[in-house]
């Protein structure tokens, strides 16, 4: 069974209530919006999946040990007015949201949402899969009457990291894309809306969809363009076919499911469904999003590696 941490429920007595729940806490947005809610004084606890994770934590920020299949009871689970919910793609994504949703319902409380989504599932036409899960939670989440903002980013810059050893070794960068052009966005910027959102440092309502890109639409090829101008060496795109990237996708531990998703994401972007940008980023945190060349300069370490015993930077 879940279980709070030892001396949690005690320690909201005389000392404020935790209002914050934060799921995905280790993660690229969830470690960066655990840091940023902490800085803000925003008063949140974390959710990891077993005690041990909480290392993994940044500093000062409290922890309970639960998972979406196995919330914490109801008598933890109704000290949090607001719930970031963001899990991990896959193939029971949907189904563990939707039981964890249903918990938050029966604990009473009724607390508002802030659900990361993925641009493209607002649309009832796409039929890429990670879209349509997170389409089968908002329809949920309708039902059960829970306010909710949804936050939508575009591919993360981040996702260069699975191809950081090629670029490396190989000076190649490769994806299924096309001539495609997508609205990358920095998970910290994703970090930074959600924290500005439950933060209530920026309005916004009930149902609302903040689309969250990168300044500009970039295509595979301007990438490796940006990479060779920051790391001053020559990178080329190489425009993968289908069953070469389905092989580098398994080469890198994506499950079958998983593969399947992202070549029909690819498909979706070679269709240039993502080559739009706005201006969300800037509207709800009053700053540019975060452009490619400085995200990559904060990325060097992993793209060109660094002297032996240097430990690296946090990205």
């Amino acid at each position: 069974m879940a279980t709070a941490r030892r001396g949690w429920l005690d320690s909201l007595d005389g000392q404020g209530q935790a209002v914050i729940l934060v799921t995905g806490a280790t993660g690229k947005v969830g470690y960066r919006l655990l840091e940023n809610l902490r800085d803000a004084a925003a008063p949140t606890t974390a959710m990891v999946r077993v005690e041990a994770r909480a290392v993994d934590l940044p500093a000062r920020v409290d922890h309970l040990v639960g998972t979406l299949d196995d919330p914490p009871p109801p008598e933890v689970l109704e000290q949090f007015d607001q719930v970031f919910l963001l899990s991990p793609e896959g193939e029971a994504q949907a189904e563990l949201e939707i039981v964890f949703v249903d918990a938050l319902v029966a604990a009473g409380h009724r607390p508002r949402l802030v659900k990361v989504a993925y641009d493209g599932f607002q649309d009832p036409d796409c039929e890429v899969r990670f879209m349509h899960t997170h389409r089968v939670v908002a329809a949920h989440l309708e039902r059960t009457g829970l306010p909710v903002t949804y936050l939508a980013p575009t591919l993360f810059m981040e996702e260069l990291l699975t191809s950081a050893e090629a670029i490396r070794d190989q000076a190649v960068l490769s994806a299924p894309a096309g001539h495609a052009r997508v609205g990358l966005v920095a998970a910290r910027d994703v970090a930074d809306v959600a924290a500005a959102v439950l933060t209530g440092a920026a309005e916004v309502d009930d149902g609302d969809v903040l689309v969250l890109t990168g300044p500009e639409p970039l295509s595979f090829a301007d990438v490796a363009d940006r990479i060779s101008t920051v790391f001053a060496r020559t990178v080329d795109y190489a425009d993968l076919a289908p069953e070469a990237a389905r092989s580098a996708m398994r080469k890198n531990g994506f499950t079958p499911w998983q593969v399947d998703g992202r070549m029909e994401l690819f498909e979706w972007i070679r269709r240039d469904a993502m080559d739009s940008v706005t201006d969300d980023v800037q509207k709800v945190t009053g700053r540019e999003p975060r452009r490619l060349q400085d995200w990559l300069g904060e990325a060097r370490a992993a793209f060109v590696g660094l002297p032996p015993g240097m430990p690296p930077p946090p990205i």
